[in-house]
């Protein structure tokens, strides 16, 4: 399935076709396992740290789970989470995307994932098994080395 066509949940709980929140415009996309856990919370503030920077890039930042938006709303209230969240509650854009999939203990969840799509919708770069800490930095980093590039396939 194209992933963009693929319908998710917005903060305010709108559902939306992935496509109508990222064409035209460069985005990145980070996929993690759970709303107020450690490691999330790294990774999102990091990312809030630096939207910034991503947006003076024209980069929009979104950060992508199962949880709700209500659980959303809770997270990013709790931790000064500024990224908005997107909700795939029943994990088909993360399995269309292969952040999905067997984990150490051979359990089924969320593999923290990052992609970036340029303005045409394509995904350009993208990254697994992700590490939190510094993370947001190094996608900002390549980012700009796309953008300057105009790099436009994977």
């Amino acid at each position: 399935m194209n992933p963009l066509e693929i319908k998710i949940l917005t903060e305010d709980g709108k559902e939306v076709k992935l496509g109508e929140i990222i064409k035209g415009k460069w985005t990145v996309l980070y996929f993690y396992p759970k709303d107020n856990t450690p490691g999330c919370t790294i990774e999102g503030k990091e990312f809030s740290e630096l939207l910034g920077n991503f947006e003076s890039l024209g980069v929009m930042v979104y950060g992508v789970s199962r949880d709700s938006p209500s659980s959303h709303k809770r997270f990013k209230e709790k931790q000064g989470i500024t990224v908005p969240l997107l909700s795939d509650p029943d994990g088909t854009l993360h399995k269309a995307l292969g952040a999905w999939g067997r984990k150490i203990g051979g359990k089924e969840g969320a593999i923290r994932s990052t992609f970036i799509f340029d303005p045409e919708g394509r995904v350009v770069w993208s990254m697994k098994s992700v590490k939190p800490r510094g993370h947001a930095k190094e996608v900002l980093e390549i980012a700009k080395t796309l953008i300057a590039s105009g790099k436009n396939s994977s």
